[in-house]
């Protein structure tokens, strides 16, 4: 069976980014930046997006345009010879399946609040009873599994259509309307009285705030979201290089990829600092800035039940954006696993397998929220994220770099040759000592920083 593609530049493009764009751009990002300094974790943010996500993006995509497969057998076609690679592509699809387990969990909280919103139920609330809310949301198990396999059913249905007539065609409209919504949130949030200081906040580099932070601090944790946010590692990149062709080289796709999807980060701050500062929230506030202070501004704002659900959809949006490309990653590969022909077939299988497997995160809220992997506070939401975002994600990368760039894997000629294939910014000489070299290094300091600050504290 011939290899499905994608019908435009536009479609790969709104499609890789929208698998990297999630909730982590809107919530983490804004998080991040108002604990670490404001505007001088923006530049420090933005070095290492390009010193190490692009690279590794690159590898990915060129990995999957050069196989014509899905990353579980992509290592197989490449390296024939080399058959201990196969568990790397093993590895992707247990990740896809362990990122798909806690991200329906919240992709079904955004679903919720969207709801709860445009239906007025948040209209008027205060801090405590928007808390309030929000734990009885959690603890509900029937209602959290409803909208979690909303959740899913929605990555099933539009993955079991054509590339083309499914998942292509919904993501781009729903990739658009994010970016509409977000210039339009963005927008009215920087015209909101006592806003200016939030934009000095996040605009303007201070040395002062990194000193204040701490300089190591800073440059870690800017590395850190730097290569989380474009969700490398496990293959999830590497899918929509397989449905790409050879007109275009890899690295100028790549940037643009993590330009969109840094705009879509930088832009959730234009959202959130304003706001944040005219009414006097903290920044650093972590979870409850979506769930229970945005709300309760919400409340307070005028209009605030229709700027409110906007918000919600966008974030549904950005969730629901990484459930979809996620959703085909693991589609395609169990499809290739298991040669199933259909693509109707799989995903109905893949979406009773995920349903039940995301069961769990769900329930770690109400009936097992005894169980608690990390201590007091922590649950089976924690752990899942810190399996994928701590383990799987970065040796995935490191696995990926090592294979395109040594001779025990596809090696450095193979990857220049498939990645600079077409028009566009090409992978240069000069750049393979840093990639085979210092670029393994920086992603083995995130796996060590990563591990021990989880277990022995910041």
């Amino acid at each position: 069976m011939a290899r499905e593609r994608l019908g435009s530049r536009l479609g790969f493009i709104l499609l890789s980014a929208g698998c990297a764009i999630g909730i982590g751009n809107v919530w983490k990002f804004p998080w991040m930046v108002g604990s670490n300094g404001g505007g001088i974790f923006v530049l420090i943010y933005l070095f290492f997006l390009i010193v190490m996500g692009v690279p590794v993006m690159t590898m990915e995509f060129a990995i999957g345009r050069a196989a014509q497969k899905s990353p579980a057998v992509m290592h197989a076609q490449l390296a024939p010879k080399k058959p201990i690679w196969q568990a790397h592509g093993w590895a992707s699809l247990i990740g896809s399946y362990l990122l798909m387990m806690f991200y329906t969990t919240v992709t079904g909280w955004m679903l919720n609040y969207f709801v709860k919103m445009a239906a007025g139920d948040l209209e008027g609330v205060d801090y405590a009873a928007a808390n309030a809310a929000f734990g009885n949301m959690v603890s509900n198990p029937w209602m959290m599994i409803l909208y979690m396999g909303i959740a899913v059913a929605i990555g099933a249905g539009v993955c079991s259509f054509s590339l083309q007539k499914g998942l292509e065609r919904v993501t781009k409209y729903m990739m658009l309307a994010l970016i509409v919504i977000m210039v339009v949130l963005a927008v009215n949030s920087c015209f909101t009285k006592g806003g200016a200081e939030g934009l000095k906040f996040y605009l303007m580099p201070s040395v002062e705030n990194l000193k204040t932070a701490g300089v190591g601090n800073v440059i870690v944790s800017a590395m850190n979201q730097a290569f989380f946010t474009l969700s490398l590692g496990i293959g999830s990149m590497a899918i929509f290089g397989s449905y790409l062709g050879k007109e275009h080289t890899l690295m100028g796709e790549s940037v643009r990829i993590a330009g969109l999807d840094t705009f879509v980060a930088f832009t959730s701050g234009l959202i959130i600092f304003p706001a944040c500062m005219a009414y006097d929230i903290p920044v650093d506030a972590g979870p409850n800035l979506i769930f229970v202070t945005l709300p309760t501004m919400f409340a307070n704002l005028p209009l605030g039940r229709l700027w409110g659900s906007l918000f919600f959809v966008f974030m549904s949006f950005a969730a629901l954006s990484t459930v979809l490309a996620v959703f085909e990653n693991i589609m395609a590969c169990t499809m290739d696993l298991f040669h199933i022909t259909s693509r109707k077939k799989a995903c109905l299988i893949n979406g009773i397998v995920l349903f039940v497997l995301s069961v769990p995160c769900v329930l770690g809220f109400s009936v097992w929220s005894g169980f608690t992997p990390f201590g007091a506070g922590s649950n089976i939401l924690d752990l899942e994220d810190f399996i994928v975002s701590n383990v799987l994600l970065p040796l995935g990368a490191m696995l990926y770099v090592i294979f395109c760039t040594t001779r025990y894997g596809w090696g450095w000629d193979n990857f220049t040759a498939e990645a600079n294939m077409g028009k566009g910014l090409k992978v240069q000489k000069w750049m393979r000592f840093y990639v085979t070299f210092i670029l393994p290094i920086i992603i083995a300091i995130l796996f060590v920083i990563g591990i021990v600050t989880k277990f022995w504290g910041a």
